[in-house]
């Protein structure tokens, strides 16, 4: 694949001025909210219906969607990639092993934003953060958690 000119400041700037709903999750919400994890991709949950706002606005990055929006909204996810790697979710929610349930619109009315390389992210609440890495609870999901709540004792 080609090399494209991404920056971070680039990739959140078109999403914010793109108007899809989306939410910054995964690892790379955690970098945001300034816990020091690696991490090599970009995992996203956008709105059900916005899929293609956010394929739009990424299309000059020449991040290539690899399903339809009509087959990610089937198959709940998908991949927008090119020499960057961008896990996007679709899902109205998500239930934990636990069943434990997180609809995508509670999530957005609950998010917060960070201000990340100069442009506003939206990323979950910490609980609803938190409930993300619940639904897949690698070991790596246990540790990350752990991450989190003790960023949430440090914060007022």
């Amino acid at each position: 694949m080609e090399g494209s000119e991404f920056t971070e400041e680039w990739f959140f700037g078109a999403i914010a001025r793109s108007g899809a709903r989306v939410l910054l999750i995964g690892r790379r919400a955690m970098v945001a909210l300034g816990i020091p994890v690696l991490t090599a991709d970009y995992d996203l949950w956008v709105h059900f219906d916005d899929i293609e706002k956010l394929n739009l606005a990424l299309a000059p990055l020449d991040l290539v969607p690899t399903r339809t929006p009509g087959e990610a909204r089937q198959g709940g996810r998908y991949v927008l990639e090119n020499d960057e790697h961008v896990d996007v979710m679709v899902a109205r929610a998500a239930t934990t092993a636990a069943g434990d349930r997180l609809a995508f619109d509670d999530a957005w009315a609950r998010r917060q934003t960070v201000t990340f390389e100069s442009v506003e992210v939206a990323l979950p609440c910490t609980d609803d953060l938190i409930m993300t890495k619940r639904w897949s609870m690698r070991e790596k999901d246990v540790r990350d958690i752990q991450l989190i709540e003790a960023l949430r004792r440090t914060k007022p």
